[in-house]
């Protein structure tokens, strides 16, 4: 089938196209435009995959130019977003205009066109801090930054398309994601860039919060089972591990796994504001099984291997000093 792939020069996104191209799909592949004409991570797509990708600059804000994208394609798989939870602190307006007003457009566009399903990508972000554990959908949702509300919002859009229009829209929620190709500015990155630049201080923000980790080859497969499932329109659907691991903790595991003995501190300047720490996250993907016949199959420390070997490959991405938001 051909399908449109919004943010696909990401992390999750560009794993995403990849395993679809593996499927035999046509791939239309949204990245956001550049002058360098940069594809983003998908210049690490193998070659002989690139036969049934077409790569698309543009911007998700711009409606005359989704429309037109949209156009053609049987599923779309909405992933563009600023994802930078620090940053929404400074430039809440831009996430609004990315993550809510951009998933506007995508549904007003698969409205008009005909599209058997869309796919929003949602975040456990929208949950806040747990209330109980494990999570299950249904957990109220908590506004604890900028992000989050633009993505509770985004959440919300598809939910009202889907009840007044009869919009083939299913929500995916992933846990954290991690894996190779994350950005410098998620945890694991940030210590093991500073761990193979053989510093004696890992400098992190809060080491209490606890996530729920989910490897993205995994998240990649969530969204592949969501557009063959038959029956889920209308729903929202979460997945992780259903392990909530510390920040400490996922730094002392990426330490041992580059044989590292630096010491892990704290400091101010890379902490959230208190109130909008999420402080527990811990999934229930017991839907995700039922629904999608969905589990993880990568372990944490099988993840963190591919993560380092990847980052060795790649070290020129990755500023180990600074504090990228």
């Amino acid at each position: 089938m051909t399908v449109l792939v919004t943010g696909a020069g990401g992390f999750i996104a560009s794993h995403l196209v990849e395993m679809l191209l593996q499927h035999g799909h046509q791939v239309r592949a949204l990245v956001r435009y550049n002058s360098q004409g940069s594809w983003g991570h998908l210049q690490d797509i193998q070659p002989q995959l690139r036969e049934n990708l077409e790569v698309c600059l543009g911007d998700i804000t711009d409606p005359y130019f989704v429309t037109d994208l949209v156009a053609n394609c049987e599923v779309v798989f909405h992933l563009a977003a600023l994802i930078g939870i620090p940053y929404s602190y400074h430039a809440p307006a831009s996430y609004l205009a990315t993550n809510t007003g951009g998933t506007l457009n995508i549904l007003q566009a698969c409205r008009q066109k005909t599209v058997r399903r869309v796919i929003i990508t949602s975040t456990s972000e929208v949950y806040g801090t747990a209330l109980y554990t494990p999570m299950r959908e249904d957990h109220p949702l908590q506004a604890q930054s900028p992000y989050a509300a633009s993505k509770i919002a985004a959440d919300k859009l598809a939910e009202s398309f889907f009840c007044t229009y009869d919009l083939p829209v299913v929500t995916l929620r992933p846990f954290n994601t991690y894996g190779p190709r994350q950005s410098a500015r998620a945890i694991i990155p940030t210590v093991l860039s500073q761990a193979m630049a053989g510093t004696n201080t890992i400098r992190l923000g809060n080491l209490t919060p606890k996530r729920d980790l989910t490897f993205v080859l995994d998240t990649a497969r969530a969204f592949l089972l969501a557009s063959e499932a038959s029956g889920i329109e209308g729903e929202t659907i979460h997945f992780g591990q259903g392990n909530a691991v510390s920040v400490a903790e996922i730094a002392h595991t990426c330490l041992k796994v580059v044989n590292s003995h630096a010491e892990i501190i704290s400091t101010a300047e890379r902490q959230r504001p208190k109130q909008s720490e999420v402080d527990l996250l811990l999934c229930d993907a017991s839907n995700a099984k039922q629904r999608l016949g969905w589990q993880p199959q990568v372990s944490l420390e099988a993840g963190l291997l591919q993560v380092a070997e990847y980052m060795k490959q790649h070290q020129a991405q990755y500023r180990n000093q600074d504090y990228v938001v």
